[in-house]
């Protein structure tokens, strides 16, 4: 017996062989149905998808055999990998002075073997798709190409398995990175509101105790300065209302009569009895995340009614539903959006300059944290404005 030679290029081929994640891994019905199926094309008891480990022969896939791995010293894959051709065939093993007293020819009667390596895109040989017989014979010109072609698709498994291993990863890191960014949001938004709140404070003590003594213009500084906290302070709420929406992006929906949640979000906006607000009276029940659709309503009312300067104010709600989606709109008769403000306006941080009704800039936050509720619910959001005519949010909620 001659045992084979690891190849010159072992070092980097075994590092190819550990990039797939497949070694001990359970057997695969994917893999096991090639094994089968090119069983029965060659016509031969066993055969076998292979990974060559540093010391071993891993069989991903075994059919005929009850093992799952056996020494690469005395391995018939460990010559084939070393081979120059597309395939190795071995007619007659007791025969051949590389197996003729292999273990596996007198245990196990590996008599005839034919093997193609398993090649990756940069070349390295990971294994073989084989199979055995306990005789001397030939294959078929078909059933060398069938294991040529089968081959190819055991690498396309290989290769599928790995980009969703290296997505399952990513994925893993990136919920990390989000976890640890929502936890530096909360943090820093803390411990910057708790100054921000003295600085208001003694910005409005300041003021009130010393009204007489100030001049105008001492007068309008502290007025910015109070102006520019009170800013500050909105723009951190608006952060942590935008990674605490998460909290809201579950499974759990429940039924929701819709008169009585336009009621409540009428309610919790805050919106007086001088702003004339219109929404649908039909008894309706619909089965959604509740808590999720809240923080959609909430942001559009809310900017519905900031964002309008004119004297009579007009928010009125529309719904209507198909197979498989509810839809809404939120109309209102405010300044309005430009054409070339719409695409920007769901973009988390930016602002469009403008001041509302109240002064106040916003902060930019309000309508991304919209935009990714409604993605995650699986819908869609529009909006159509003429400038100082109004605007009209659309949205969407799927149904499953």
């Amino acid at each position: 017996m001659i045992a084979p030679q690891f190849p010159d290029n072992e070092i980097e081929r075994q590092r190819a062989v550990e990039k797939y994640g497949l070694l001990d891994t359970l057997p695969e019905e994917s893999f096991d149905n090639i094994t089968k199926l090119i069983s029965y094309i060659c016509d031969t008891p066993i055969s076998l998808i292979t990974l060559l480990d540093k010391d071993r022969n891993f069989l991903k896939s075994h059919h005929g055999v009850p093992f799952n791995e056996s020494p690469r010293e005395i391995s018939f894959c460990g010559h084939a990998i070393n081979c120059e051709d597309e395939i190795m065939i071995v007619e007659d093993s007791r025969k051949d002075e590389r197996f003729h007293d292999n273990p596996l020819v007198a245990d196990y009667g590996a008599i005839f073997y034919a093997g193609v390596p398993l090649v990756d895109r940069d070349g390295y040989k990971l294994g073989t798709l084989c199979v055995y017989d306990h005789k001397p014979r030939k294959l078929t010109k078909n059933q060398i190409g069938a294991m040529l072609t089968l081959s190819k698709q055991v690498m396309s498994l290989y290769e599928q398995k790995y980009k969703n291993n290296e997505l399952k990863r990513f994925q893993t890191r990136l919920e990390e990175r989000n976890n640890n960014l929502r936890k530096f949001a909360s943090i820093v938004s803390h411990d910057l509101k708790s100054p921000l709140a003295n600085i208001i404070s003694l910005t409005e003590l300041l003021e009130e105790e010393n009204k007489d003594n100030l001049n105008e213009e001492s007068l309008q500084y502290l007025e910015y300065l109070k102006s520019s906290s009170l800013s500050l302070r909105d723009y951190i709420d608006g952060l942590l209302k935008f990674y605490k929406s998460d909290n809201a992006l579950n499974n759990k929906k429940e039924d929701v009569d819709l008169i009585h949640f336009f009621e409540q979000i009428r309610e919790l906006s805050g919106i007086g009895i001088d702003v004339e607000y219109q929404y649908p009276k039909d008894e309706t029940v619909i089965f959604v995340n509740k808590a999720a659709l809240q923080q959609v309503f909430l942001n559009l009312v809310t900017n519905a009614v900031k964002y309008n300067s004119k004297d009579h104010v007009l928010v009125k709600i529309s719904f209507e539903e198909d197979q498989k989606h509810y839809k809404f709109s939120i109309l209102d008769n405010g300044d309005g959006i430009s054409e070339d403000d719409k695409s920007k306006i769901f973009e988390l941080f930016t602002t469009l300059g403008k001041q509302d009704r109240n002064g106040n800039q916003g902060s930019g936050i309000g309508l991304a944290t919209v935009k990714k509720i409604v993605s995650y619910l699986d819908g869609a959001i529009t909006v159509d404005s003429t400038i100082n005519k109004g605007s009209e949010f659309c949205f969407t909620v799927c149904k499953n």
